[in-house]
């Protein structure tokens, strides 16, 4: 008795390999059809208008934001929904992000979102917050942190750390780059968190 030529999609559904190579590629292709584009549109790309690059003491301040795991509980990312706009302000746009590395949207929301977060509040609100958020929001489940305002900035590389932007895209000329570290010398990491947050969203009005 003859054997049934397998041909066709029943080839295909019946090899794992042919399958496997076949999913891989209409993913490659889809994504590569979703993505390319965005790279040469101008408002995924250029900066908004008055965006400025962080300052070398903002960059700390990112920096421990994110040693400190803060996006865990923090998106930056308002969706254009009335819901949203209504509490957070203007939805956020591409052009506001250009100068991240890396970025810092999020989808978890155990605390508020801090895209517009950027002279909501005073610094010395900040520092009571951060320092003890219950002092403040008495039903707030956000961890304290008491150490920041007792441990200072390490300037050692921060000239490095502006460099490495600059490189990536951020227009940091030689002279900020050369005074990044005298320009966090004798700050505190409270400090520095204070000034990233304090800047968040307001090239956006």
């Amino acid at each position: 008795m003859a054997s049934k030529t397998v041909s066709g999609h029943e080839k295909i559904e019946t090899s794992n390999f042919l399958m496997i190579v076949l999913v891989l590629l209409t993913v490659i292709v889809g994504g590569i059809v979703e993505i390319v584009p965005l790279f040469f549109q101008r408002s995924t790309t250029q900066p908004v208008a008055g965006l400025k690059p962080y300052t070398a003491l903002q960059v700390a301040g990112r920096d421990i934001y994110v040693r400190e795991g803060c996006y865990n509980c923090h998106s930056q990312m308002i969706r254009p929904f009335r819901a949203e706009t209504l509490r957070y302000g203007h939805y956020s746009l591409a052009g506001e992000f250009v100068y991240d590395r890396p970025f810092q949207w999020g989808s978890k929301r155990t605390g508020p979102d801090l895209q517009r977060v950027g002279g909501k509040y005073s610094d010395e609100w900040h520092r009571i917050h951060l320092t003890n958020p219950r002092d403040l929001v008495p039903e707030s489940n956000m961890p304290a942190y008491p150490w920041l305002a007792k441990s200072p900035v390490d300037a050692s590389d921060m000239g490095k750390k502006l460099s490495v932007l600059r490189t990536l895209g951020a227009p940091y000329s030689d002279e900020e780059v050369a005074g990044a570290a005298e320009a966090v010398k004798g700050k505190t990491e409270l400090e520095a968190v204070i000034a990233y947050l304090q800047v968040l969203g307001t090239s956006v009005k």
